[in-house]
C-alpha cells in the first residue's frame, strides 16, 4: 500500500504545530511540517488568542506539506484544548479576537452562576467538573459585563471549530469539544438548552453538533490556492486534544485488564473510557468531568495541574539569569532528599502566580512543612506531589467506575520525564506505561485515516499505534515508603 498522508494541526498551550501522519498499510510515521508559537497575547489587560497570526501559520505548515507531500496528502484537521471559542455575526463576520481561558474575566463565575442554577442542577445538566474557565462561565461573564458583542452574535464556535471554518467555510461543533463547554448534557448527547435558557444565554448561538470522524468538505478554493493543496478534504478529528491524545492510547484489543490513562503535559487529565457517563452525588463531590471521547465513549476524568508547576519555576529561574535545562533541573531534582514536603497541585495559590518556586514554598510554609530551599528541592516537591495527586485521583477513579486499574497509559509530552513517570508508578501503584510522545497529534491523524477508511476501526488504530512507536514500562517501587508519603500528602488536598 502507498503512504497515504493526513495533516494534523495541533495547537498546545504554548506552541502549534503542523504535522503529516504517513500510513503505509501497516505502520504510522510522524513528520513535522511547522512549528510555532501560541501564547496568549495581552490586549488592554484582557488575555486573547493571537487568531490571525496562529491562521497565517497555520497557512506557512501547510505550504510546506504540498511541497513534499501534495499527491499524498487526503486530509487536514485541527485540535486544541477545550472551552475557548470565537463568535461570528451576520454574514459570518468575526466579532473580535476569542478570548484566552486564563483570562480573568471568570474569577468568582461558578459561585455567581448560583444565582440562576444551583451546582446540583448544573453538574445534573452537564456531568461537568466546576471550572471557573469553563464555555459557559465565559458566556456568563460576557453578559453580566453586557458585553455587546453577545448582542450581535449569531454563532459559537469553539476554537477547533473556528479554525475549520476557516479551512472549509462549514460551520459545525463537534462534539468532543462541545462537551468542556458545560453547555452539553451528555445523557441526551444535545446541547442543554434549559440549563442555558436558565442562565439568559441564547440557545441559537449553538449549532449543529457533528461527531469526530466527520468529513465536512474540501479546503475553500482560496485556502487551497494559497496553500497549493487541492481536492484535499477537511476532516473532523478529536477535536479535544485529551479525546485525540486517549485515541492514541496504545491498548491492545486483547488487554482484558480495565485500564486508565493520564494525558500528561501542561496539564495532566487522569481517567477512564465508559460507555455512558456517570452522573451522581459523588462524582460531583469529586469534581469529576464526563466528556466526549472518539466513537461516542465517555471520558470520565479529572484534570489535575501538571508540569505547569516545574515548567513555571524554570521560566521565574530563567528571567533571573539561572536558565537551568530541563536535564539539570531533573538532575538536581534525583539527588534532592525524596519524600520531605508536598503541595496540592489544584491549590489555587498555583493557578498564575507571578513568581512559582516562592508560591511553593509559601505552601510549605503554610502547611508546617520543610521548605525547599534549592531549585532541586523544588522540582522535586513539584514531581512528587503531582504523582501523589494522580494515585488520589486514580482511586476516585476507580470508585466511580467500579474497575481495579492495574495499568496507567501515560501519554503526551510528560512522557519524557522519566523521573515524573517512575514517580507516578511508585504512587499509584501500578503499572505504567509511557508513550507515545505525540499523542494528540497521532490520535488526530488517525482518526483522519479511519474516517477515510484507510483504517478499519478505533481499535484497529490502538494496535497501529503500539507497533508503530516505542513505549516504556514502569514498575512501582518503595511501596511502604510511598503509602507513607500518601498519608502526609492526601490532607493537604481539595477535591
Amino acid at each position: 500500500m502507498a503512504e497515504q498522508a493526513f495533516v494534523g494541526i495541533d495547537l498546545g498551550a504554548s506552541g502549534g504545530r503542523v504535522l503529516v501522519g504517513l500510513f503505509d498499510g501497516e505502520r504510522l510515521r510522524l513528520d513535522e511540517a511547522h512549528r510555532f508559537g501560541n501564547g496568549p497575547t495581552n490586549v488592554a489587560g484582557s488575555l486573547q488568542w493571537d487568531l490571525l497570526a496562529l491562521w497565517n501559520e497555520i497557512q506557512a505548515g501547510l505550504r510546506r506539506t504540498a511541497v513534499k507531500y501534495k499527491q499524498q496528502i487526503r486530509s487536514v484537521g485541527v485540535d486544541t484544548w477545550g472551552v475557548d471559542f470565537g463568535l461570528l455575526g451576520r454574514g459570518d463576520t468575526l466579532l473580535g479576537n476569542p478570548t484566552h481561558y486564563r483570562d480573568r474575566r471568570t474569577e468568582g463565575m461558578p459561585e455567581r452562576a448560583f444565582r440562576y442554577a444551583s451546582r446540583e442542577e448544573i453538574f445534573a445538566a452537564t456531568g461537568l467538573q466546576f471550572m471557573p474557565f469553563n464555555t459557559l462561565f465565559q458566556l456568563l461573564a460576557m453578559r453580566e459585563s453586557n458585553s455587546p458583542l453577545l448582542d450581535v452574535a449569531e454563532r459559537l464556535l469553539l476554537m477547533p471549530d473556528l479554525f475549520h471554518w476557516l479551512l472549509s467555510g462549514v460551520k459545525t461543533n463537534e462534539i468532543t469539544n462541545a462537551t468542556t463547554t458545560q453547555c452539553f448534557n451528555p445523557q441526551t448527547g444535545q446541547w442543554a438548552n434549559e440549563l442555558l435558557g436558565k442562565c439568559g444565554i441564547s440557545t441559537s448561538l449553538f449549532g449543529e453538533l457533528v461527531p469526530a470522524g466527520t468529513d465536512i468538505g474540501l479546503l475553500r478554493p482560496d485556502v487551497a490556492e494559497a496553500t497549493g493543496l487541492a481536492r484535499v478534504r477537511v476532516v473532523l478529528p478529536g477535536t479535544h486534544d485529551t479525546a485525540s491524545a486517549v485515541m492514541a492510547v496504545p491498548a491492545q484489543s486483547d488487554q482484558k485488564e480495565p485500564w486508565a490513562y493520564l494525558s500528561s503535559g501542561t496539564w495532566a487529565l487522569l481517567g477512564v473510557e465508559i460507555d455512558r457517563p456517570i452522573i451522581n452525588d459523588r462524582c460531583r463531590e469529586l469534581n469529576f468531568t464526563n466528556e466526549g471521547g472518539v466513537g461516542g465513549t465517555i471520558r470520565l476524568l479529572k484534570n489535575i495541574t501538571g508540569l505547569w508547576l516545574v515548567q513555571e519555576c524554570r521560566r521565574v529561574w530563567s528571567q533571573a539569569g539561572n536558565d537551568l535545562s530541563w536535564e539539570e533541573l531533573t538532575r538536581r531534582a534525583a539527588e534532592s532528599p525524596a519524600l520531605v514536603s508536598f503541595v496540592d497541585p489544584d491549590d489555587p495559590s498555583f493557578a498564575a502566580p507571578t513568581d512559582m518556586p516562592a508560591a511553593i514554598r509559601d505552601f510549605c510554609r503554610r502547611t508546617g512543612q520543610a521548605v525547599p530551599e534549592s531549585e532541586g528541592a523544588v522540582v522535586r516537591t513539584a514531581i512528587e506531589s503531582i504523582a501523589l495527586r494522580s494515585r488520589q485521583v486514580l482511586g476516585w477513579a476507580e470508585e466511580l467506575s467500579g474497575q481495579r486499574l492495574k495499568t496507567l497509559h501515560i501519554v503526551g509530552g510528560g512522557t519524557q520525564n522519566r523521573q515524573l513517570c517512575q514517580a507516578t508508578a511508585d504512587a499509584c501503584g501500578v503499572r505504567v506505561v509511557a508513550g507515545p510522545v505525540e499523542a494528540t497529534a497521532i490520535g488526530n491523524v488517525m482518526m483522519q485515516a479511519v474516517a477515510a477508511g484507510a483504517v478499519g476501526s478505533i481499535a484497529e488504530s490502538r494496535q497501529i499505534v503500539a507497533r508503530s512507536f516505542e513505549v516504556e514500562a514502569y514498575l512501582p517501587r518503595d511501596a511502604d515508603r510511598w503509602q507513607e508519603a500518601f498519608a502526609r500528602f492526601a490532607p493537604l488536598t481539595r477535591r
